[in-house]
């Protein structure tokens, strides 16, 4: 296990690379803030996930073929049962695992680690079982907040003995996508070590903080083998931004509604709602202002609800009207509205580049449930490489 750490930069000059397994890789957005790091040379070597269209996705942006073996389309409980068959490498230096968040979102049934999706996390947990010795020293787990309260805090914590009992000590923080994009992304990210990485990492003795909010004190304290790395201040939260990243009316995908449309939108606003618009119209001048809205079911009713602010609200997958995200544009006394385009999605996931599918739903679902690349960049920057490295904070 020893040797899959060192120095990024050797004496002689030569880099290091980090060799990677993406678990539930989807489109492969942890896969680019990895090897978009700074300073630090990862690699994914492997990637699974049982989505033919994310797979799609992922092999038209990276350019590997289905001809390589890059990509393993299957079940995880499949992997685990054979991890050979399944051709899970050996010797690697992280494994990064962004399991299904949907028995553990408030927005899904809080069955926890016990729901038919999320237990998916035991399945990961026995490939790394089953690698024996061979494990990487280094894991790195991401799901939404809402995993450290499930079922009272009872799922993570589970799941934080589970990783020691494989040997690791964990640390756990979160981060906002909002540090880096225009939109409203709160994520938990769980960072399992081996102790020996751990020698001589300083740890942070603070409480409260942005990176570990109160709210983390019942499993960091919890007497399980955890860890506080003292770690850099992350980015502040931006408050605007969104505006400045929408698409311009001759995008692909920009379809404005039509007035019956619009008008039909403009009666599912509340009261506090229609305010909202009339002070927007106020503030626009010659400037338009943009803003995302989401509808809902109000005491039985659909209704249209607007975000107060110049940031995008948490992008979903494309499931059910009330998981799409609208476009909103004020300017006077006039109102359009449009769904967000798939180049939107992709800009408020830290991906503008994004090679897309021609299929706007498959780019939607795709970045939906996908993990914001630059928040992937920074702990790879800022702990994972230095931990990999032996150079975090001592």
């Amino acid at each position: 296990m020893r040797e899959r750490i060192g120095k990024a930069v050797s004496a002689n000059g030569a880099t290091k690379v980090f060799e990677v397994a993406e678990f539930f890789a989807g489109i492969g957005l942890a896969r680019l803030g990895l090897e978009h790091a700074r300073n630090t040379k990862f690699k994914v070597k492997w990637a699974n996930d049982l989505d033919p269209d994310k797979e799609d996705m992922y092999l038209r942006h990276f350019g590997e073929g289905k001809g390589k073996a890059h990509y393993h389309l299957q079940d995880i409980r499949v992997v685990a049962g054979d991890i050979k068959a399944a051709k899970v490498p050996r010797n690697l230096s992280l494994a990064w695992a962004s399991f299904p968040c949907t028995d553990l979102s408030l927005a899904g049934g809080r069955q926890g680690l016990a729901g038919q999706h999320s237990s998916t996390f035991f399945d990961f947990t026995d490939v790394l079982k089953n690698l024996g010795d061979d494990r990487p020293p280094v894991v790195a787990i991401e799901n939404v907040n809402g995993f450290a309260t499930s079922h009272r805090g009872a799922d993570i914590k589970e799941a934080v003995s589970r990783l020691n009992d494989l040997d690791y000590s964990v640390d756990v923080v979160t981060l906002d996508a909002r540090r880096w994009v225009p939109q409203s992304r709160p994520r938990l990210f769980l960072i399992a070590a081996h102790p020996f990485l751990l020698t001589d990492v300083k740890q942070d003795e603070r409480r409260d903080t942005a990176l570990r909010p109160s709210w983390l004190d019942p499993v960091l304290d919890s007497g399980l083998r955890t860890h506080r790395a003292e770690l850099p201040e992350p980015p502040a939260l931006l408050t605007e931004g969104w505006t400045d990243l929408v698409d311009d009316d001759h995008a692909d995908g920009v379809e404005w509604w039509d007035e019956t449309r619009t008008a039909k939108f403009c009666s599912e606003l509340s009261p506090v709602q229609s305010e909202r618009v009339g002070k927007l119209a106020e503030q626009a001048g010659r400037r338009p202002q943009y803003r995302t809205a989401y509808r809902r079911t109000r005491n039985g009713k659909p209704a249209w609800e607007i975000r107060d602010g110049d940031v995008a609200g948490c992008l979903r997958t494309a499931r059910g009207g009330s998981s799409k995200q609208a476009v909103v544009r004020i300017q006077g006394e006039s109102l359009r509205v449009r769904w967000m385009t798939a180049r939107e999605y992709a800009k408020l996931m830290g991906a503008p580049d994004y090679r897309l599918p021609d299929n706007r739903n498959q780019s939607i679902m795709g970045f939906g449930d996908a993990v914001c690349v630059n928040a992937v960049q920074w702990l790879a920057e800022e702990y994972l490489g230095p931990l990999l490295s032996g150079d975090l904070a001592r």
